[in-house]
């Protein structure tokens, strides 16, 4: 048997050891592992979270929100952290729309409820004060009217889906600047927030102001809607640019049985009639002829070649005016046999045809228009009547803007400005020129002729207006096919300038396939319905004393004459004021917006959107007397289906 001392000095060896071993491990856990651990347990009770920027929001011209961001939330309770559970509950669940028992199923192990939203700030605000109310934000994308200009502004991606519209082409500047956060976790893994652990605030992405007035898009979209019903047409598309600087006032578009595709930018078209107005150009400005020679029409039937040519209406001695207004096929194919191929082909490229706008869209069509060493022998006479080239709505409404810019071509485009969160300017739009298509004096020649369209016995008298002069002109092409022109199938389309002597608006209407064809009888009458509702609704986008001036400027009485009569006005001059007209503010409360806003427009009344989904109220309320042309704000409320 071991001495005492023996056994006391290998229990005293064996404790020193065992403590040595502890310190080494405490070391090594504490000083070489330690930020591996701390690392490991602030995982476990903290959470990073990425905080994502408000996407910058889409206006129109005037401010009205077209897309928004907004915040929205989820509801998460803590069911041991309220304070009176018994209270509690049955408040949260009457400010959730939900019963209390409803809450009590969605417990997870008893301890924590998720209740799906979508709910608002202001939905949440009676429950933000209970311990245990816990709001998960999310941001979404929302478009107050979703059916306005949808096909322009697109989306942005999403669960898979890619960016498509304005929200694909700005993404960059419509993207923010995401922000950090950490989260607190408990055992369970529910997450708190931690204000005061916020890393780094999201900075918002930039607001986008389209040129895109609300009020004319909207008059556009009813007006061709009602129009492809009223005539049972496969789509259409409406137009509507400000030729004094390339902005898109309205742009609508409609295919068959579609309402998302932007047809006006990506399809094109065989123009027809609307193209005669360039060969008309092209004469006058290398001064082959004036409007005022004479051509004879043949009386309805011309052969050139194995071809033959006809007109609506047999006609003889016409001059190159009436040819125009009366839109004589045989008289601009005779009178474009003046020009040398490559000036015919300068003419309509200089006008912009044959190449995208460059407007600020994915996937715009750049049309059809083959060089003269292409052609064939007839191709001459088929560009003049607005066969064998394509070309969009859009590049045409283009080409009649440049008339009506005193010659000029610009650069059509949907962006007026960008600016940052803060409201600073960083991109203002400027008038883009391309080139000069026609001098001045050209383009007030056929300013002149289009005008005749309409107010001289053309094919255009149905848009004829009283108030201010409208210039125009009709087309009628056959449609091709996979095959050729399709039997019995046409494309109508009316080119329009307003008011003809100070032109502020250009626009161009087009219709597929219409039942009655011919664009006199289909897309003249569609373009009057818009000028109307548009004088009707006083939009800030038409100068109405510019139209006065134009007006007053126009031709002399015929029954005085050009000034020969003295004028005698007493002193002092008397005017007669007259009242504006007052009418009542419809009952709309109820409708979905979009039907409340075609009822507001068709009493003469603008509109501004405060909320979404169906009227609540509007500013001033329904039956309030206003002047023609007030703006009326329309409140609405969310349809949120319930969690």
């Amino acid at each position: 048997m071991a001495k005492p001392t023996t056994r006391l000095s290998f229990v005293a060896g064996a404790f020193f050891i065992g403590l040595l071993a502890i310190i080494g491990r405490a070391a090594q856990v504490q000083l070489l592992e330690g930020d591996e651990h701390r690392a490991s347990a602030e995982a476990q009770r903290t959470r990073g979270r990425i905080l994502e920027a408000p996407r910058g929001a889409i206006y129109d011209r005037h401010g009205v929100a077209l897309a928004i961001t907004h915040e929205v939330y989820d509801v998460g309770i803590a069911r041991d952290q309220l304070r009176k559970p018994e209270t509690d509950l049955p408040e949260i669940a009457k400010a959730l729309g939900l019963r209390p028992r409803d809450i009590e199923r969605r417990f997870r192990r008893g301890r924590w409820a998720h209740i799906p939203g979508p709910f608002t700030a202001a939905e949440l605000e009676p429950i933000r004060r209970i311990k245990g109310v816990h709001r998960l934000a999310e941001s979404v994308r929302f478009y107050p009217n979703p059916d306005l200009a949808r096909s322009i502004i697109g989306r942005p991606a999403a669960d898979g889906r890619r960016a498509s519209g304005l929200e694909s082409v700005f993404d960059s500047v419509l993207t923010g600047k995401p922000g950090y956060t950490v989260r607190l976790r408990d055992r369970f893994g529910v997450e708190y927030d931690s204000p005061s652990r916020l890393d780094a605030f999201p900075v918002p992405g930039h607001d986008l102001y389209l040129t895109i007035d609300a009020d004319l898009q909207e008059i556009s979209q009813q007006a061709l809607d009602e129009a492809i019903e009223r005539f049972d047409a496969a789509g259409g598309d409406v137009v509507i640019i400000r030729p004094s600087t390339g902005e898109i006032l309205a742009l609508a578009s409609r295919g068959p049985g579609l309402r998302g595709t932007a047809t006006a930018l990506t399809s094109v078209f065989e123009p027809g009639s609307t193209a005669k107005i360039f060969a008309a150009a092209a004469l006058l400005q290398h001064e082959l002829a004036t409007p005022d020679d004479s051509i004879w029409a043949e009386q309805g039937t011309y052969q050139l070649g194995k071809r033959v040519i006809r007109d609506e209406h047999a006609e003889g001695w016409l001059t190159l005016q009436q040819v125009v207004e009366r839109s004589s096929n045989i008289g601009i194919v005779k009178a474009t046999r003046e020009l040398a191929p490559e000036r015919q082909y300068e003419m309509l490229r200089d006008f912009g045809l044959g190449s995208p706008t460059g407007v600020e869209f994915p996937s715009e069509a750049a049309g059809i228009l083959r060089p003269p060493s292409a052609w064939s022998g007839t191709t001459p006479a088929s560009l003049a009547i607005g066969y064998e080239v394509a070309v969009t709505p859009l590049q045409l409404a283009a080409a009649y803007a440049a008339i009506a810019n005193e010659g000029v071509l610009l650069r059509p485009t949907l962006v007026s400005s960008i600016r940052t969160p803060a409201g600073k300017t960083t991109y203002q739009h400027r008038p883009e020129p391309v080139r000069r298509a026609v001098s001045r004096d050209v383009a007030a020649q056929l300013r002149e002729m289009l005008r005749g369209v309409v107010y001289r016995g053309g094919t255009g008298d149905p848009v004829a207006l009283v108030s201010s002069e409208v210039a125009g002109k009709t087309g009628t092409a056959r449609r091709a096919g996979p095959a050729g022109y399709i039997p019995g199938s046409y494309t109508a389309t009316f080119a329009s300038i307003f008011p003809a002597d100070a032109p502020q608006i250009v626009m161009v209407v087009k219709l597929d396939d219409p039942r009655g064809a011919y664009a006199r009888l289909t897309a003249a009458p569609v373009t009057r319905a818009v000028l109307e509702r548009v004088l009707a609704t006083e939009s800030g986008t038409i100068d109405r004393g510019v139209l006065a001036m134009s007006h007053a400027d126009g031709e002399p009485d015929p029954a005085i004459g050009a000034g020969t009569v003295p004028y005698v006005t007493p002193w002092p001059v008397e005017f007669e004021i007259h009242e504006p007209e007052r009418r009542r503010v419809p009952d709309v409360r109820g409708l979905p917006v979009r039907d409340a806003v075609r009822r507001l427009h068709g009493e003469g009344l603008r509109t501004t959107l405060e909320g979404w989904g169906r009227v609540t109220a509007t500013r001033p309320g329904a039956g309030a007397r206003v002047r023609t042309g007030t703006l009326i704000t329309l409140v609405g409320v969310e349809d949120r289906p319930s969690p």
